[in-house]
């Protein structure tokens, strides 16, 4: 009985891995042979391609009103993003990093760190709140796109702030939108408005891994639920533990390929990037489907678990640009200490 409850469990995984992979891939080239710009493709495939197991993970829990499950795994994946994937990419291949990467996207993942703190210390993240979080995840996208020449270059936290309330986002993303569809008129197709061969076969995979990403977070939720009513084990914890490290394999491969190759600003974009849409997008649609209920130990010691965490990432990205072999050891401890912690409170 529990054992096939577990090969369930792994089978929702891999369904939901595999499934968010062959999803980016084929709506990316849908997208292109629709004659999208790279940059409409960016903003609704390519941004959000490694979280789609946490968002559909999420989204599946916040349905069954599952709320620790929906605040682990969002917090969990953050933590695991840096103290795990961070710290592993780090100790195979040290990784450069950059100023703006600091001024401009540390900052703004700190910000969103700490700003679901302060939504939480309630106990309840609102559906005001979360509708807050998917505005500052549309401005944070646009803001990347829209200002880059404006500001040459110094696209800084301080910025992002005035962007965000001023509402400029919305205005350009009326632009984009409009531009998208002037660009799916046939007068500005191939000619005859006909698409690229193979669309079909884009459409099948599309369709075939969009179920195996629905099929792969239920079946994979329900069974951490299982696991977690078995075991006497708060959902919270699981989802913190088991479904944060689950999803994040995306980030996982991703990060420690580029790591490798010797692209560490590419690795560590991933993960910073990652970590924003976790919380202003994931975390946010999910509230708008229902008020997230946040329990005691999400509120004092996961969250501020993941703040800290962050913060030393920062600190490790201005220590001469470069995040050192000893300092992913160090990431990879920490990560090692609070899951020691997490399950002897």
């Amino acid at each position: 009985m529990i054992t096939m409850n577990f090969l369930i469990l792994l089978f929702g995984l891999v369904f939901l891995v595999k499934g968010s992979d062959y999803f980016v891939k084929a709506a990316s080239t849908i997208a292109k042979k629709f004659g999208v710009s790279e940059f409409v493709i960016g903003l609704t495939l390519v941004a959000v391609g490694t979280s789609i197991p946490e968002l559909a993970s999420s989204i599946v829990a916040s349905i069954q009103q599952a709320s620790g499950i929906v605040i682990g795994n969002i917090v969990g994946s953050n933590i695991v993003n840096i103290g795990l994937i961070v710290g592993v990419a780090a100790f195979l291949s040290p990784m450069k990093t950059e100023v703006e990467m600091l001024k401009r996207d540390g900052y703004i993942m700190l910000f969103a760190a700490v700003l679901f703190f302060v939504f939480a210390l309630n106990g309840e993240l609102s559906m005001i709140e979360s509708g807050i979080f998917v505005l500052l995840y549309i401005a944070y996208v646009f803001f990347l796109f829209e200002e880059a020449e404006k500001y040459e270059g110094k696209l800084h936290f301080k910025e992002f702030i005035k962007y965000f309330f001023k509402f400029k986002y919305i205005n350009s993303a009326r632009q984009k939108l409009n531009g998208a569809n002037r660009n799916r008129n046939p007068e500005n197709g191939n000619g005859n408005g006909r698409l690229e061969g193979g669309f079909a076969k884009d459409i099948l995979t599309l369709v075939l891994s969009c179920a195996a990403i629905v099929i792969g977070a239920k079946y994979f939720v329900d069974e951490s639920i299982f696991f977690a009513e078995l075991l006497g084990i708060p959902d919270t914890i699981i989802g913190t533990t088991l479904v944060a490290v689950g999803t994040s394999l995306p980030e996982l491969v991703v990060t420690v390929s580029a790591a490798r190759q010797g692209y560490g600003s590419i690795a560590l974009g991933n993960i910073i990037g990652s970590n924003i849409t976790n919380i202003f997008l994931i975390l946010g649609l999910s509230g708008l489907l229902y008020p997230i209920s946040v329990a005691e130990i999400s509120l004092f010691f996961t969250t501020p678990v993941m703040i800290v965490i962050s913060l030393i990432l920062l600190v490790f990205i201005s220590t001469g640009w470069e995040i050192k072999k000893w300092e992913g050891i160090a990431l990879m401890a920490f990560y090692a200490a609070f899951l020691v912690v997490l399950f002897y409170i």
